[in-house]
């Protein structure tokens, strides 16, 4: 399915989940996906939603409130200094070896117990089901490609993830959105 995605689109997927790796979030979800499409603020709907009032700072607050940030403080951070340690040196080198957000997962195992790599965060299911229900909707408007704006069209349409009740609870009118996104597709 990614494929067709456009590059704005693919942009959108990968830094919804940056955005679940950055909060320590086990799974990046529909809330993931709202930031996601916040980050490209060129985009269609970065527009749309920056017009109703919708953030990528209101967003990510909202979130951090609801489901919290698992990043923890700088305490730690500033322990290490005081005995010589420089914490955002030996994160920089671990990200050069292992990759970025290498220090932000917990180990996963497969069934017999051996390590996996863990290098994205998983979707959650009504992520998935909001990748797929993009899929459709550009399919129903006869696109060629899967763009932003088919998935903003996703978020709302599924319709009960924390992506979509951040809107609701701003005051969105989704039907209004959905409109303005279609037509601008």
């Amino acid at each position: 399915m990614f494929e067709r995605f456009t590059e704005d689109a693919r942009q959108v997927v990968k830094h919804a989940v940056e955005q679940a790796r950055e909060l320590r979030h086990g799974q990046a979800g529909t809330e993931h996906i709202l930031l996601g499409l916040l980050s490209r603020p060129e985009t269609l709907s970065a527009r749309l939603l920056a017009a109703h009032g919708i953030t990528h700072e209101r967003v990510r607050a909202e979130v951090v409130r609801i489901l919290g940030d698992a990043t923890g403080g700088d305490i730690d951070a500033e322990a290490l200094e005081t005995i010589g340690i420089d914490l955002s040196a030996v994160r920089e080198r671990v990200e050069e070896v292992f990759g970025v957000g290498a220090l932000d997962r917990e180990p996963r195992r497969d069934r017999r117990g051996v390590l996996l790599s863990g290098r994205r965060a998983p979707f959650s299911p009504r992520a998935k089901k909001t990748l797929e229900l993009a899929l459709r909707e550009a399919i129903a408007l006869k696109s060629r490609e899967i763009r932003e704006g088919h998935i903003l069209l996703g978020v709302i349409r599924e319709g009960e993830g924390l992506g979509v009740r951040i809107l609701a609870d701003a005051g969105i009118d989704l039907s209004e959105l959905r409109a303005e996104v279609k037509s601008g597709l």
